[in-house]
């Protein structure tokens, strides 16, 4: 057995592309389906492309709900303070900041919460340590 991806559905798909984007990921395939009336995006980490988060866009228009029973997609980073602060620049909420030095929430563009976790440890580092939860993660 192989693992292939993980499937989101997206209402935006240029908005979500670009919040993975932030994270590093980027599109290794695209597929445009006409008679179904829908697009596949896979998205990868750069030397993962077997490690893909699969950006499914139905065209019309369908509200999706928040999705809390699907979980959350997990990636680890190289400078988790960095990574947040990359993604607060970009108008990202940092739902749960990375305060202990390992570990954060931010949600898709569609709600769909990522967790971000340090490759091993940083010191507690402000304004992340005294930042508060914010929402749901």
């Amino acid at each position: 057995m192989r693992y292939l991806h993980t499937m989101i559905r997206v209402s935006d798909p240029d908005a979500t592309i670009r919040f993975f984007q932030l994270l590093g990921l980027k599109e290794v395939k695209r597929m445009e389906n006409e008679k179904g009336r829908f697009t596949l995006i896979f998205l990868a980490p750069p030397g993962q492309e077997d490690a893909q988060v699969e950006l499914t866009h139905n065209w019309d228009p369908e509200e999706y709900g928040s999705g809390r029973n699907f979980g959350h997609l997990a990636y680890q980073v190289d400078d988790i303070y960095a990574t947040c602060q990359t993604l607060s620049d970009a108008g990202v909420t940092i739902n749960r900041p990375p305060r202990d030095g390992h570990m954060a929430f931010v949600k898709t563009p569609d709600g769909i919460s990522v967790e971000l976790l340090q490759n091993g440890t940083l010191p507690p580092q402000e304004p992340w340590a005294s930042m508060p939860n914010t929402g749901t993660w």
